[in-house]
């Protein structure tokens, strides 16, 4: 077959056995510590395969007719129920081939960045099977043919996650994360798992595959396909942290730096937006549907920057910011701009991979401190670090001509375009919002003077397997926008031309002027962030007090305290009454009886076994004669 390819499957395959052989390594060498320092470089070697195969697939592609660009490859029949016949099947098209790049290159920087991050841990096998059984299974998630392939890799990231976050199992506060990322993201794949249910009860006769799926959309009545459209969303605000699952996004920190960059970055949480683009065949046929996920999006954005201005753990300012980035691009996605949502994915990923790096080289230097206000004037001990993280966070603010730039300026002029005016108008707040906090960070961190000197004095730059993957990131976040860019600059804006054979998307003629009015909307909201920020910590300050409405945001609207009082609690108390009423005395109470009879029967038995040898003769004796008799009597 033309579109057949039989080196797909190698693309996720090469970091699992990864995992593999780093576990059964570790296991059978007896965990002797003479052998760790080959567990980061056999971890390497499968992201950097898995990329250079990713560059196959898209080369291979680009030679290919715009209406048949595609490769497909049926590795083996997974099951059969009925008519349903699923495959371990594997789909390389556009949309598949701009995430597998992007995945399997951070990736394999965060890996080689681990190797110094993680050097003298105690488990440090076991961090990097994790870490590459985490990239096989997103691997998975974006090549699947299906969605239930999907969900084998959308489980699978999720499982990491769990391992990954609580990897530090000594620390109680890191188990709890943990346990938090793992039942959210259970909430939201029972969305997943209904969605998926509705969609082969509609169409699903014909083939789940995505490609059956796309051909038989229009058979989908509008109520079914709402109904689906809605549930699938929950499986994304669950994966990709959106209002009301994004709780778990934050306390994530709790894990190795390499790995908060992992998931912000390149991996989980950009799944939700990857499987909302994959259906948007079907999303971009139901524009209610397509509102909420953008409002949603946009309003997730806007709470998280509001959190983000008030914290004072460098990690968890990333991981608000993440979750507002994640914001913007749904809104992007449910304004029908599939391809501007997921080219700030693609952006995202070179910046905030970075700054995440760049964050986990300053807690390195600073002896796993993570405050900002023990922190300061740090300019001077780290100059790579940080003018690499200035790129970064420049590219997230929405700094003219960085990448963020001109992905997040594409997704609020796509808005404008469609007539979402309100969620333009946030959009343009939430950019200003960025710039004001992501530069918060940066001047707190390293300017000003130092503010715990025994810290600064043993302070130094990372070595240069870490500074090294900061270097190469910071070039993504510089000139990765410029592969879209528009035409108002003079360009051909490659990857929407690149996207279009898979994403359903109209894009509405507007003039120029609207255009350019909306950027310098942007760009003013940029510059009055950084201006404020500058004004209030650009020469160093003081850590705050807050009062009123910032205490309220320091402590994030007290939704965790409102989900506790709501939903844990009350399920802990029903646990409690189940396990001290209803166990004891309705679940177990047949079964103690049960118990309990035996026990008198054996108690009334047990008169007749005393243990001699003569007694034992007379019930034979007795025996004898009773069967002598009833046999005499049946005679006569």
């Amino acid at each position: 077959m033309e579109n057949s390819a039989t080196y797909l499957m190698y693309i996720p395959l090469f970091p699992l056995l990864g995992a593999v052989i780093i576990g059964l390594m570790h296991v059978f060498t007896c965990k002797r510590p003479i052998f760790e320092k080959f567990y980061g470089i056999i971890a390497c070697i499968g992201p950097i395969l898995s990329f250079v195969l990713a560059l196959r697939v898209f080369f291979n592609l680009k030679g290919m007719p715009e209406e048949g660009r595609y490769l497909i490859q049926k590795a083996f029949t997974w099951f059969q129920v009925g008519d349903l016949d699923v495959a371990m099947g594997f789909l390389a098209d556009p949309l598949s081939s701009l995430m597998l790049l992007f995945v399997t290159f951070i990736g394999s920087l965060i890996h080689i960045y681990s190797i110094g991050y993680m050097g003298g841990e105690k488990n440090y096998a076991k961090f990097f099977a994790y870490l590459n059984l985490f990239l096989g299974s997103m691997l998975v998630l974006v090549l699947g043919d299906s969605p239930v392939v999907m969900f084998v890799g959308w489980e699978g990231v999720g499982l990491c996650s769990y391992l990954l976050i609580s990897f530090y199992t000594t620390e109680t506060e890191n188990v709890i994360a943990g346990n938090k990322a793992f039942i959210v993201n259970r909430i939201g794949d029972l969305g997943f798992v209904l969605g998926m249910s509705f969609l082969f009860w509609a169409i699903g006769a014909h083939g789940f595959d995505y490609m059956a799926l796309k051909a038989n959309a229009h058979h989908l009545a509008p109520g079914v396909a709402l109904t689906v459209c809605l549930l699938l969303f929950v499986g994304a605000t669950g994966k990709s942290a959106q209002i009301p699952l994004y709780v778990w996004l934050p306390d994530a920190m709790a894990g190795p730096t390499p790995v908060s960059a992992l998931i912000h970055a390149a991996t989980m949480v950009t799944a939700g937006v990857y499987m909302v683009a994959r259906f948007s065949f079907i999303y971009a046929h139901v524009p209610v549907a397509g509102s909420i996920v953008a409002w949603v999006g946009i309003l997730t954005a806007l709470l998280a920057a509001i959190f983000g201005m008030f914290q004072d753990d460098i990690k968890k300012v990333l991981a608000y910011s993440t979750v507002s980035q994640l914001g913007y691009m749904f809104a992007g996605v449910g304004v029908a701009a599939y391809s501007a949502g997921i080219f700030h994915v693609f952006t995202h990923a070179f910046f905030k991979a970075l700054l995440f790096l760049g964050a986990g080289a300053v807690i390195y230097a600073m002896h796993h401190q993570q405050n900002i206000w023990k922190m300061g004037g740090l300019k001077k001990k780290m100059p790579i670090t940080y003018y690499t993280m200035v790129i970064g966070a420049l590219a997230l603010a929405g700094c003219p001509f960085f990448s963020g730039f001109f992905s997040k300026d594409e997704i609020l002029f796509m808005a404008l375009a469609n007539g979402h005016w309100g969620i333009w108008l946030v959009g343009v707040a939430v950019a200003g919002m960025t710039a004001y906090y992501t530069f918060r960070m940066i001047f707190v961190v390293f300017h000003g003077e130092p503010r715990d000197q025994h810290a600064y004095d043993h302070a130094h730059e990372a070595p240069l397997v870490m500074t090294l993957p900061l270097i190469i990131l910071a070039v993504g976040a510089l000139f990765a926008g410029y592969l879209n860019l528009p035409a108002i600059f003079g360009g051909d804006q490659e990857v929407t031309h690149w996207l279009a054979p898979v994403v359903v998307e109209h894009h509405p003629h507007v003039s120029k002027f609207v255009e350019l009015l909306a950027m310098c909307a942007s760009i003013v909201a940029f510059i009055i962030g950084i201006r404020l920020a500058w004004q209030r910590f650009g020469k160093g300050a003081e850590e705050p007090t807050f009062s009123g409405f910032t205490e309220f945001a320091y402590h994030k609207f007290y939704v965790d305290e409102l989900y506790d009082s709501v939903f844990v609690q009350p399920y802990k108390r029903i646990g409690g009454a189940i396990r001290n009423a209803i166990e004891p005395n309705v679940t177990d109470a047949p079964i103690k009886l049960v118990s309990q009879l035996y026990m008198m029967v054996g108690q009334a038995f047990k008169v007749f076994q005393v243990g001699f040898v003569r007694v034992y003769a007379i019930y034979m004796i007795v025996g004898l004669s009773v069967m002598s008799l009833i046999l005499s009597f049946s005679l006569n």
